[in-house]
């Protein structure tokens, strides 16, 4: 509700941001009456003048969301490096469209009219191209949001600036970012135990209808704090002893010594095993970042994907 007040306050009072110019408040020299200079206004993001007939909230977002880059000046390469307005102004815009109640048509038409924008300069191509990356797809970003960044990888790759290079490598990640979609049956996969017997994925057993599936590697750095933090969770210990979830842990990477001599470390009440590099190697899963969430229900349906451990255990009560 918070969040939902915060944009109508930023609707309602867009127009006056976008043309009130700021300037220091004049001040008066000690022991005289002359005024000093007003201070030089301070840049600011180059709103849209909303028409003052559009007067419902939801009319206003529409404009504004339409036409939220059409005042910025993407050939200014000083513009470009100014992380105050243009990277603040692009998470603004991000920020409005994943407001959960904005619809898809709607996200299109805007993250569309901001790459026609962006796409016609070199500078700007890269800068906005790079911003996309690390706002919506990286699993740290505040704002990752896949489907977002789907919108965005299937308008780029119909734009006529980039070579079939770029496109490939655009392409690729629209493909990875596409499978295992909450709703949809996760990516089968062979992993062995550690006593060699080989297992699937569809195969394996799932108490209480939750499976936490967590793929891990033992000698990344970024790892241990999170696979600590679950290791020595007594809720998710005791979910797992009463039989309330299955919690699943794969080792993905190319070093089965590493893997083994971290064994001793996994609670005994999960299972383990190594997919032997099966994962990246076909690109089954997108493993941005270690360690990778998911959370599966007893049919293998994604309920969760690449998730924050806290917003697992958020869905599991825990």
């Amino acid at each position: 509700m918070k969040k939902i007040l915060l944009y109508a306050l930023m609707i309602a009072g867009i127009g006056c941001l976008a043309s009130c110019k700021s300037g220091g408040k004049p001040s008066a020299d000690a022991g005289t009456n002359k005024e000093a200079s007003p201070a030089p206004a301070e840049a600011q993001f180059p709103f849209p003048d909303i028409p003052t007939v559009l007067t419902e909230p939801d009319e206003r977002k529409d404009f504004l969301i339409a036409h939220y880059w059409d005042n910025f000046n993407f050939s200014d390469t000083t513009l470009l490096q100014n992380r105050n307005i243009t990277e603040q102004g692009f998470v603004n815009h991000i920020s409005l469209l994943a407001d959960g109640q904005t619809p898809e048509d709607k996200i299109e038409e805007s993250i569309g009219n901001l790459c026609t924008h962006m796409e016609k300069q070199e500078p700007a191509r890269k800068v906005f191209m790079q911003l996309f990356d690390d706002y919506l797809y990286n699993p740290n970003s505040p704002l990752y949001n896949e489907p977002l960044y789907i919108i965005y990888l299937k308008r780029m790759l119909q734009s006529p600036a980039l070579d079939e290079s770029r496109k490939s490598s655009l392409d690729f990640k629209l493909k990875l970012a596409s499978r295992n979609l909450p709703g949809a049956k996760a990516s089968d996969f062979t992993y062995y135990l550690p006593n060699g017997q080989a297992r699937t994925l569809q195969e394996t057993n799932v108490k209480n209808n939750r499976l936490l599936l967590v793929f891990y590697d033992p000698e990344c750095p970024g790892c241990h704090e999170i696979m600590q933090e679950m290791i020595h969770d007594t809720a998710l210990a005791d979910a797992v002893g009463t039989g309330q979830l299955t919690v699943l842990a794969i080792y993905t990477e190319g070093n089965p010594e590493a893997w083994e001599n971290d064994l001793s470390s996994i609670p005994s009440g999960w299972l383990a095993g190594t997919d032997r590099e099966a994962i990246k190697l076909g690109a089954l899963y997108d493993l941005k970042a270690m360690p990778s969430l998911y959370l599966l229900d007893g049919e293998k349906r994604v309920l969760l994907k690449d998730a924050p451990y806290s917003r697992i255990r958020a869905e599991l009560g825990l």
